[in-house]
């Protein structure tokens, strides 16, 4: 796992006429539908974003989902365009979508997931005894549940693509420009981190939304209790690819929007 380039099949085939274009169009289209399936979620968390909508809701769905399909499959396609020559990107989906081979390395499917349940469990331990608990509304637990079951893959897929795949592919590159592109251990290090504070800071304005208070401390926590979990996939798609990232964050997320809403709806 040291060595990068033996794990990350970069290479485009032959013919291919701009560089990673057909897996940054897969991964836009992940994200598109992802961002469908966010939306049942942000109605009953955050409605008053949808009062005296100036269009039918149909039509602000559909300009969210084209939006983040837009967005999410061009920073896909810089991300893995900048993270080519340091070992940065999606080799698994690469060899899928291109049809070469799988990488040599083994994948750690089960080591992503277990690790994703564990960040959230610790987030949810140290969230428990920091801030107090949000009501679940007229929702209900498994109103709750369901809902965020479908947001965790806009976590999985579409947080990804611009934290891990564009954000921390960008600040490796800018690093290693002055270096002639030689990336060192600590310039992934910094990217990582940079990158998991942006992606806790990012959660500011969603968590006020619910209704978070604007207290240091809150505001603090959230921050970095995000941060942790960026940290944990940074250090994920470092090392074994942004497809261990996806699957550690959707993990993560499906116990803070499913088995928690379900466990505090039992108490």
């Amino acid at each position: 796992m040291h060595q990068k380039d033996s794990i990350m099949p970069i290479a485009v085939r032959p013919g291919a006429r701009i560089p990673q274009l057909k897996l940054a169009l897969w991964l836009g289209a992940a994200a598109a539908v992802a961002a469908i399936a966010l939306l049942p979620y942000i109605l009953v968390t955050m409605p008053e974003r949808f009062v005296a909508l100036p269009m039918p809701l149909w039509a602000v769905a559909l300009m969210q989902v084209v939006q983040t399909g837009v967005i999410c499959g061009l920073l896909a396609w810089a991300g893995l365009h900048l993270g080519a020559r340091h070992g940065l990107g999606a080799p698994w989906l690469h060899a899928w979508i291109y049809q070469t081979p799988a990488p040599t390395v083994r994948p750690h499917w089960l080591f992503a997931v277990m690790l994703g349940i564990a960040t959230a469990a610790l987030i949810s331990a140290i969230d428990s005894t920091v801030l107090p608990s949000s009501s679940l509304g007229s929702t209900g637990a498994w109103g709750m549940a369901w809902r965020g079951a479908m947001a965790s893959f806009y976590g999985g897929i579409a947080e990804e693509i611009d934290c891990r795949l564009f954000l921390v592919s960008l600040i490796v590159w800018l690093l290693a420009y002055p270096r002639r592109g030689s990336a060192q251990p600590w310039m992934f290090i910094v990217a990582i981190a940079f990158a998991a504070l942006l992606f806790g800071m990012g959660h500011l304005p969603a968590m006020f939304a619910m209704g978070m208070s604007h207290t240091v401390l809150a505001m603090g926590c959230i921050v970095l209790l995000n941060a942790l979990v960026g940290a944990v996939c940074g250090g994920l798609y470092w090392k074994l690819g942004l497809e261990h990232a996806m699957l550690a964050h959707f993990s993560a997320d499906i116990v803070l929007h499913v088995f928690m809403p379900l466990l505090q709806g039992g108490r």
